[in-house]
């Protein structure tokens, strides 16, 4: 059974930070690339930041370009991260995290993930 579980999201001021966690099992990880997709009710997704274990390759929008850095860890539990620094309100929004065998498919949105998590609600304010 395949699980993404992300956690970390939550209720910060503008030009703080925060730290998404996403912990995943059912897969072997080193297999997949990894993203970071968000949402806002109304508008489309979009993918904030992507990550391929087998060449080290990263991805991020140009929102986020600069203040987002992604990170994984299968050393010792398979889970990827995203620190987010000097966040805006505008990167309010549910985070979910993704997995796919194919890191362009991750950035290009399309087809749709392999594997989905749940979300988790990040909340900046003015």
């Amino acid at each position: 059974d395949v699980q993404l579980q992300a956690s970390g999201g939550g209720l910060v001021q503008a030009g703080g930070s925060l730290r998404l966690s996403c912990a995943v099992s059912g897969i072997t990880f080193d297999d997949y690339a990894m993203s970071w997709i968000r949402q806002v009710p109304g508008k489309e997704r979009e993918v904030v930041s992507c990550t391929s274990k087998s060449d080290g390759s990263t991805y991020y929008a140009d929102s986020v370009k600069g203040r987002f850095t992604i990170s994984s860890d299968s050393n010792t539990e398979n889970e990827v991260f995203l620190q987010m620094n000097s966040l805006k309100p505008e990167d309010t929004a549910v985070y979910y995290c993704a997995a796919d065998p194919s890191l362009s498919s991750l950035i290009d949105g399309t087809p749709p993930p392999s594997y989905w998590g749940q979300g988790t609600l990040v909340t900046v304010s003015s």
